[in-house]
This record gives structure tokens, C-alpha cells and sequence, in this order.
């Protein structure tokens, strides 16, 4: 090969090797901006199931306060302590799924 070709191959070579390089760092950022949406859904996923088991905790508790034989100002208060004894049920359970 001439000095001429070889040059040429060298400088296409470090083209392609710049275009290669650009293209990393496009993807790295895109992979990062996609982390921290993905970070951004697990959160969000993980109130809506905190939302979830609240009200499902809450119905739970108001179909127990129905189905229990007291009269209405009762009612009101067992809700009250059901509600308090399930909120704190569900603190326990998450610091023992942090532990």
C-alpha cells in the first residue's frame, strides 16, 4: 500500500472511531435519562400501592365497623382505633421490609 492509501485508511479509521465515540456518549446519556425515569415509575408504582393498601385497609376496617353489632357514636370510634391500629401495623411492616 501506498503512503497515500495508508493515510487515508488511518483517517477513516479515525472518523469512524469519533462517530463510534459520539454515538457512546449519546447512549450514555439516554441510558441515564432512561434510569432515571425508571427510578421516577418505581416510585411512583410503589405510592400507588401505598395508596392501594390504604384504601383496602380502610374498607376492610369500615366493612368489620358494619358487620359489628354497636351502635353508631361505637362505630365511629372502632373505625378510629382500627384505622390507628392498621397504620401502625403498616409502619411495621415497613421498617421490617427495610431491615
Amino acid at each position: 500500500m501506498s503512503r497515500d492509501t495508508l493515510y487515508k485508511e488511518i483517517s477513516n479509521l479515525e472518523r469512524k472511531i469519533n462517530l463510534l465515540l459520539a454515538e457512546h456518549t449519546r447512549l450514555k446519556e439516554e441510558l441515564g435519562y432512561k434510569d432515571q425515569e425508571n427510578d421516577r415509575l418505581r416510585s411512583k408504582i410503589e405510592q400507588q400501592e401505598a395508596r392501594l393498601s390504604d384504601f383496602q385497609n380502610k374498607q376492610n376496617s369500615s366493612k368489620i365497623v358494619s358487620n359489628t353489632a354497636v351502635g353508631k357514636e361505637d362505630a365511629v370510634e372502632l373505625k378510629r382505633v382500627l384505622d390507628e391500629y392498621i397504620k401502625e401495623i403498616d409502619k411495621c411492616i415497613t421498617q421490617l421490609g427495610e431491615a
